[in-house]
């Protein structure tokens, strides 16, 4: 039964606003006259599917989609079928983005689509893997404990993102600090001393003439400056959206000596993950694998997996297929190997994806523990000569006044 969103007026004038579930406009209206209210607006509330707003705030954070999932998961597990679920969910519902889309998902269940289909009409919300995940879950008649599984790997995802910024924003912010107050010290305590030295027609020290020349810079071409390098950056950002520059950018950026390994980890943790709770869904390895390689940043490690999936498909082991792209770790391949002797793949992916991804959250402690002293000496340093330039004609003067 189709959804629908309404604006009425209550006895009392003030304003009402809700979803109802109606089988046309004129019976919804019908059910808000039964229910003592004047409609005002009513409109249908499902939208075709992939014609979501790229604009459109998104109904569900990262943190929200997983609690939702969770939620959902218990309900179908509980045996309570799918469309009263989705009811239950969009009653308890705060948000009204988070209400219409589960009004949205019931009506196209209601309609005879499946659930993983109504899941299309919102794919910012709901990412290929989250949706072939639910498929094979409806088509093994388990969709409670997939949802399940599925609400534990988008824990751990959020888990691991969460620990690896944390561990990193720190350094950033000190720089960005240092940015800040260095800039500040050069466009306007610098110009207000050398304009007494200035005056005296004496000989600055080289030092105090360096940092007079950058003050004068910044403050005649900063903005230029800015400029330049947002354009630059912009600029970068467009050539790196095509398929070629991008992919020998992502090879470069794995061969950094501290960001590389942990890009490197990063993304084949999330890999592993993804894969491990397709396979154990029952998503055939092939399709599996195809959705597993979608979810990577990089794109060199990206076309690295679906070589591995073109191996795969000639009748390759994945195991093999994965131990001759160097750009994943040799524990992958070692695990995936394992899993195929023992029957047992997406245990041993899952095992590899929990250790690839502590090895990540203990690489980005050991660089940000790294970064922290070495960002604050070097704040320390760039202050301290720019103090030195101020005080060295200061030191001079005092010299000639003393002979």
């Amino acid at each position: 039964m189709p959804a629908f969103k309404y604006d009425a007026l209550d006895a009392s004038g003030k304003p009402r606003q809700g979803l109802l579930e109606a089988d046309t406009v004129k019976a919804a209206r019908s059910q808000l006259r039964a229910q003592g209210l004047v409609p005002m607006e009513v409109k249908p509330v499902a939208a075709p599917a992939g014609k979501q707003s790229r604009f459109a705030r998104r109904a569900f954070k990262a943190a929200g989609l997983t609690v939702w999932t969770r939620q959902l998961a218990g309900l179908v597990s509980a045996g309570l079928p799918l469309e009263r679920s989705l009811s239950a969910l969009a009653d308890e519902a705060e948000d009204p983005r988070q209400r219409e889309l589960m009004s949205q998902l019931k009506s196209e269940v209601n309609a005879g689509s499946s659930f993983a289909r109504a899941l299309a009409i919102a794919p910012r919300e709901f990412d290929d893997v989250y949706r072939a995940v639910v498929a094979a879950g409806e088509q093994s008649g388990a969709l409670g404990p997939v949802l399940e599984s599925l609400a534990d790997d988008l824990e751990e995802q959020q888990r691991l993102r969460s620990e690896l910024f944390g561990a990193l924003a720190y350094p950033v912010i000190v720089c960005i600090i240092a940015v800040l107050a260095v800039s500040f010290l050069l466009t306007y305590v610098v110009p207000q001393v050398a304009a007494v030295f200035t005056q005296t027609k004496q000989t600055l020290p080289l030092l105090t003439r360096i940092m007079m020349g950058l003050s004068d810079l910044l403050r005649t071409w900063g903005l230029a400056i800015l400029a330049v390098l947002g354009g630059g950056f912009f600029g970068v950002r467009q050539i790196l959206k095509r398929e070629g520059p991008r992919q020998r950018f992502d090879a470069a950026w794995l061969n950094l000596p501290l960001l590389g390994r942990l890009s490197r980890g990063y993304n084949a943790a999330r890999f592993s993950g993804t894969l491990a709770m397709l396979a154990g869904a029952g998503v055939p390895i092939l399709k599996a694998l195809q959705a597993a390689a979608e979810t990577l940043s990089n794109q060199a490690m990206r076309a690295d997996a679906l070589d591995a999936l073109a191996q795969v498909r000639e009748g390759a082991p994945l195991g093999a297929a994965l131990a001759g792209k160097k750009r994943f770790p040799g524990l992958l391949s070692m695990f995936a190997r394992l899993g195929e002797q023992t029957g047992q793949l997406p245990d041993m992916l899952q095992r590899a994806a929990r250790q690839l991804g502590n090895e990540v959250k203990r690489r980005a402690m050991t660089l940000a523990t790294l970064l922290e002293p070495l960002l604050i000496v070097a704040m320390g340093g760039v202050v301290m000569l720019i103090v030195l330039s101020v005080l060295l004609p200061i030191m001079d003067m005092n010299k000639l006044a003393a002979q």
